[in-house]
C-alpha cells in the first residue's frame, strides 16, 4: 500500500490517456490542447458509460411498463401516472419537497409504532443536492423532479470521469474507460439517473481523492468540505482525506500549509448541517435522534446485516423490511466484496483510497438499515470497481464487450427495476 504522494512516479500518469480502448498506444495529435484535449481523454469512458446507462433505463422502463405496477402504487412509493415517474420516489419525493418548500426541523412524537418514536421529517436529508435542484429550477424553468434529474444525470457524468482519472492514474487508459462502465453497472447503480443524491456523492468523493492523489491539497479539502453539505456517509471521505493529509503532513512531501489547510476545513460542512438541525429541533442530537426514531437507521456494529443475511440464506423473509429479490441481489455484491477488495489491494492504490474504502464498506455494513439496500449503499465505494477494472484491462475489445453485453441489458432490472419497484431505495 502506497501513500498519497507515492503515486506522482506511477507510469500511469494522466498524461497516458491519449489511448484507444481496443488498440496499441497511439500517439496525440501535437498541438491539441484545453478541450480538445479532454474531449479526447474522457470521450471513450464518457461515452461508453452513456450507452450503459441508457440501455439500463430502457430496460427499466419496458419492464415498468410490461407490469404496470406502478399505476396501482402510491406516487411517494414505487408509483406514478407515467414510468419515468418512478425515478422521483421514495426518498426523491423528499427532496422534491425540500427544493419546494425548504425545511422546518422538527422532532415530533409518534405513538404506537414499535420501530418509530418520531414521524418523519425532511432534515434527515442534506442540502446541497435540493440546493442544486433549486439553481437549475431557476436557470431552466424546470419544476422539482425534472431539475432533480438534470442534477442527478449532469453529477453521474462527472462522477464517472473521476472514476476515469483515477483509473486511468492507476491502471491506464482502458481500466479508465471499464472501470467507469462498472460504475454504470454496479448493483444500485439505479439510483445515479434518479432524483437521489447519491450521483453528487461519488462525484465529490472521486474528484476529491484525485486531488488527494495528485496532491491539489486545497481542492481536495474543499470536495470533501461540500461532500460533508450532501450526505451524513461524507464522514468517510472527510476522514480519508484528513489522513492522507496527516500523512504528507508528517513526511513534509507538500509543506505544511496545505495540508494542514485541508485538515482543517474538511469537516465544517457535515458539522454545519448537523449543528444547524440541533440548533432548529433545540437538541444538540437532533439528526441522529431523527435518524434512529424516524427512519430507524443507527449504528449497531453490523448486528442487523448479520442477522438479515442469516435470514436471506436460510429462506426467512420474516425481518423488517425483507424485500426477497433485493436481498438475494445483497447478498451476491456481499459474496462479491472479499474478491473486490483483494482485487482493488493488488493495485497497491494510494492511502487515500484504502481508507476511504474501507470506511465506507464499514459504515454501510455496520448500521441498522433495509438489507436490500446494501447495493446502493456500496455504491459510492467505487475504488471498488477500480481494482476489478484493472484485473479487466488486459482482455480484448471483443472479450470485454462480451463480458457486459448481458449485465448492460440485466442492469436495467437488478439496479433499477429491483431496486425500485421489488425494494425500498
Amino acid at each position: 500500500m502506497s501513500t498519497a504522494s507515492s503515486t506522482e512516479s506511477s507510469s500511469t500518469e494522466s498524461g497516458t490517456s491519449s489511448r484507444p480502448l481496443g488498440g496499441e498506444d497511439e500517439a496525440v495529435e501535437p498541438g491539441r490542447g484545453g478541450f480538445a484535449a479532454l474531449v479526447d481523454r474522457f470521450a471513450p469512458a464518457l461515452g461508453a458509460y452513456a450507452v450503459v446507462k441508457a440501455t439500463g433505463l430502457t430496460v427499466f422502463m419496458l419492464l415498468l411498463s410490461h407490469t404496470g405496477d406502478y399505476l396501482k402504487k402510491d406516487p411517494g412509493r414505487g408509483g406514478g401516472a407515467q414510468p419515468w415517474d418512478v425515478l422521483g420516489t421514495w426518498d426523491g419525493v423528499w427532496y422534491q419537497r425540500i427544493a419546494e418548500f425548504g425545511y422546518d426541523p422538527q422532532l415530533i412524537r409518534l405513538e404506537g409504532y414499535p420501530l418509530a418514536t418520531y414521524y418523519e421529517n425532511s432534515a434527515a436529508f442534506f442540502p446541497l443536492y435540493p440546493w442544486l435542484m433549486n439553481l437549475v429550477g431557476a436557470v431552466t424553468g424546470l419544476g422539482p423532479y425534472g431539475s432533480g434529474i438534470v442534477v442527478s444525470v449532469l453529477a453521474s457524468f462527472f462522477a464517472a470521469a473521476g472514476i476515469f482519472a483515477i483509473a486511468e492514474r492507476l491502471g491506464g487508459f482502458r481500466a479508465g474507460v471499464i472501470a467507469a462502465v462498472v460504475w454504470g453497472l454496479f448493483p444500485g447503480s439505479g439510483v445515479e439517473w434518479a432524483v437521489y443524491s447519491d450521483s453528487l456523492f461519488v462525484a465529490l468523493s472521486a474528484w476529491a481523492c484525485y486531488c488527494v492523489m495528485t496532491r491539489r491539497w486545497l481542492t481536495a479539502g474543499l470536495l470533501a468540505l461540500v461532500a460533508g453539505l450532501n450526505r451524513p456517509t461524507a464522514a468517510a471521505l472527510i476522514a480519508a482525506v484528513s489522513i492522507a493529509a496527516l500523512v504528507a503532513l508528517i513526511r513534509r512531501t507538500d509543506g505544511i500549509a496545505r495540508p494542514l489547510t485541508a485538515m482543517l476545513i474538511t469537516p465544517w460542512g457535515l458539522l454545519w448541517y448537523v449543528a444547524w438541525v440541533g440548533y432548529r429541533m433545540d437538541d444538540w442530537g437532533g439528526y441522529f435522534k431523527l435518524q434512529r426514531g424516524a427512519w430507524n437507521r443507527y449504528f449497531d456494529w453490523g448486528a442487523s446485516t448479520f442477522r438479515s443475511a442469516l435470514d436471506v440464506i436460510t429462506g426467512h423473509w420474516t425481518f423488517w423490511q425483507s424485500n426477497p429479490a433485493p436481498d438475494l441481489i445483497a447478498i451476491a455484491l456481499l459474496m462479491a466484496l472479499p474478491g473486490l477488495l483483494v482485487l482493488l489491494l493488488r493495485t497497491r492504490p494510494p492511502l487515500v483510497l484504502v481508507v476511504y474504502t474501507a470506511l465506507t464498506v464499514f459504515t454501510a455494513l455496520s448500521s441498522n438499515q433495509i438489507f436490500g439496500n446494501i447495493s446502493r449503499y456500496l455504491l459510492p465505494a467505487f475504488p471498488l470497481f477500480i481494482g476489478l477494472a484493472i484485473a479487466l484491462r488486459r482482455l480484448r475489445l471483443s472479450t470485454l464487450v462480451g463480458l457486459f453485453a448481458m449485465p448492460v441489458i440485466a442492469a436495467g432490472w437488478y439496479a433499477g427495476y429491483a431496486l425500485f419497484e421489488l425494494g425500498i431505495p
